[in-house]
């Protein structure tokens, strides 16, 4: 075993090179290098690649978990979903490719895990039952980790070739009769805007889930 080498030390390590190479360039050759070892050094920590996504992963959840602390326990079910919403992408924005290299990955810490606990019995008390409460998480889990692929793969392109979006160059591209089509991309946006409004369809769709006969209505609007 390599002299001061640790997970936490290996998951940082890989962390930086991340933001720094992207996601293609993460190997366990790369990150040996760059922490001064020999691959087979790591291997006493993380035994491939796959165990290395899930213990970043894990890493970033534990953020999420304690951003999601913050909100008080009488937020009512919308406010707590947005929030996690919100630290969600917020994390995973830190990093480059972030939402195509934490998505998929294994939790490996029980303390994350169980965390889940309190916000699904919030959610029941609000009315869900334990499947749709479960099923909220993942349907906004899934929206911010689609919107933030696309949100960074935009950003990271338009950088490398500023004229990529033209939306003269796309109206060109149109011809005429797609008048509306053409408009889309002037209105007036930005992607916080954006992101906002996505995840505001996703909590009226669970509000009027909440709204049909024989469930609670607390936190619905009218």
């Amino acid at each position: 075993m390599a002299k001061g080498m640790s997970k936490e030390r290996i998951v940082a390590a890989a962390l930086d090179l991340l933001n720094d190479k992207g996601m293609d360039a993460l190997t366990v050759r790369a990150l040996a290098a760059r922490l001064g070892v020999q691959a087979p050094a790591l291997y006493w920590h993380v035994r491939n690649k796959q165990e290395l996504l899930d213990e970043m992963g894990t890493f970033v959840m534990r953020r999420v978990r304690d951003a999601l602390a913050a909100i008080p326990p009488d937020a009512g079910w919308r406010d707590s979903l947005a929030g996690y919403g919100r630290a969600l992408r917020a994390e995973y924005l830190s990093y480059r490719d972030g939402a195509r290299i934490f998505s998929g990955t294994r939790l490996a810490d029980a303390d994350v895990l169980r965390a889940k606990e309190t916000w699904l019995a919030r959610f029941m008390a609000a009315g869900f039952t334990l499947a749709d409460a479960n099923d909220a998480f993942d349907v906004v889990t899934a929206i911010v980790v689609g919107f933030v692929i696309e949100e960074q793969e935009r950003v990271q392109s338009d950088e490398a070739d500023p004229a990529r979006y033209s939306a003269a160059e796309r109206d060109a591209l149109l011809g005429e009769g797609v008048e509306l089509v053409k408009a889309v991309d002037r209105l007036p946006d930005d992607h916080d805007t954006r992101f906002e409004r996505h995840l505001g369809l996703v909590l009226d769709g669970l509000a009027t889930r909440l709204l049909s006969p024989g469930r609670a209505t607390e936190d619905c609007p009218p």
